[in-house]
């Protein structure tokens, strides 16, 4: 089985991650903005359930950037682990080749 991904696509993937984040804070808090109206319009567990989404509603936006911010951390260390793979892979060529009899290989006639 071969892996072939290019150099940017971990970059490109951590770019769109962060921009993610940042729009999901901010569709959260608008969220939050667009309820304010409707507080103290319920009663009874329509209050209830109202309340309880005010309440938990700064820790859901932290929960949730808690967890982008960890996929974010995983595809930093996959970047760091590729980079590296793909330095060592070629130092390892470059080690190969040198310790290689080219001359042996050769097909001339003598």
């Amino acid at each position: 089985m071969k892996f072939d991904m290019g150099n940017q696509a971990l970059s490109t993937l951590m770019k769109q991650s962060r921009g993610s984040s940042t729009d999901l804070g901010s569709l959260i808090k608008q969220l939050i903005t667009a309820a304010q109206p409707l507080e103290g319009k319920f009663n009874g567990a329509g209050k209830a359930a109202f309340d309880q989404f005010k309440t938990n509603a700064d820790g859901i936006t932290r929960s949730l950037n808690g967890a982008l911010s960890s996929i974010l951390g995983g595809q930093q260390g996959m970047e760091a682990a590729f980079g590296s793979g793909e330095q060592e892979s070629a130092d390892n060529a470059r080690q190969a080749m040198g310790a290689a009899n080219f001359d042996a290989a050769r097909f001339s006639g003598r």
